[in-house]
């Protein structure tokens, strides 16, 4: 992943204006014939000038690798790009897509989960290795591994302000630098209290906001919505609910 982040650094730092690719993720990321990463697909990318800040956009990218505050505001920048790039890092060495069931309660009928939220938690109770991708059978180097698997939360880190640059990024996975200490817990910003929906999915329907931004990260078809759909915040598990007529998904905390 050393080639993806050295081919942000040059977009978000290198380049006369900065360019914010909004669409980091496996499927546009290209290996050539000695297996070095390549960065693909800029459709969706944007112009900002060095020192502007955020771009108000119309919201795109793909589900599950969106920064969720982007989702919200609808303004892309370099710290969404960072979101998708930790999402992308997590899901190569776990083995997993960004929403999933924890192999262990797969048998249980247990809530969705997403891999940040479930990656923290391992780093939290000191098993960050039991992340990493079965089908490795143990054969990683453990400090590659262990710089990645830290990364990749820091990288999706709920309050924008404490993510880092992609500069400090490559340097962390370069072994220029030691990884950060993270929070033991995931943390949470700006919890918000429950909502009833009063209507159909919509970007224009203000009641709709905080589903919007739930059902992107756990995948939920629109159709699915209906007025007896209910979010709500979990206290205890520090995530948003989505409570339908049959199931419950859980997904990260809204951020403001």
């Amino acid at each position: 992943m050393l080639g993806i982040g050295s081919a942000l650094l040059y977009l978000h730092e290198e380049w006369e204006q900065c360019v914010v690719h909004r669409d980091i993720k496996p499927s546009n990321i290209m290996l050539d014939a000695t297996f070095n990463a390549k960065l693909g697909d800029f459709g969706l990318a944007r112009l900002v000038d060095h020192g502007r800040g955020s771009h108000t956009t119309v919201l795109a990218g793909t589900i599950g690798y969106m920064d969720p505050e982007c989702m919200i505001t609808g303004k892309a920048n370099t710290e969404s790009d960072v979101y998708s790039f930790g999402i992308v890092l997590l899901e190569i060495a776990c083995g997993r897509p960004p929403i999933m069931v924890p192999q262990h309660q797969a048998e249980q009928g247990q809530d969705m989960i997403h891999l940040a939220q479930w990656v923290w938690d391992l780093y939290g109770n000191g098993r960050i290795f039991d992340a990493a991708d079965h089908r490795l059978d143990g054969e990683f180097d453990d400090g590659e591994m262990e710089r990645v698997m830290v990364v990749g939360p820091w990288c999706v880190h709920p309050d924008r302000s404490v993510r880092p640059v992609i500069r400090q990024v490559v340097s962390v996975l370069r072994g220029e630098v030691p990884p950060p200490s993270l929070p033991v817990r995931m943390p949470v910003v700006a919890p918000v209290p429950s909502w009833r929906l009063a209507g159909k999915l919509s970007l224009k329907n203000p009641n709709c906001e905080i589903c919007f931004f739930a059902c992107c990260l756990v995948s939920v078809p629109s159709q699915d919505l209906n007025p007896r759909s209910i979010v709500e915040f979990n206290s205890e598990s520090n995530s948003f609910q989505i409570k339908f007529l049959r199931k419950s998904l859980v997904c990260l905390p809204r951020v403001r």
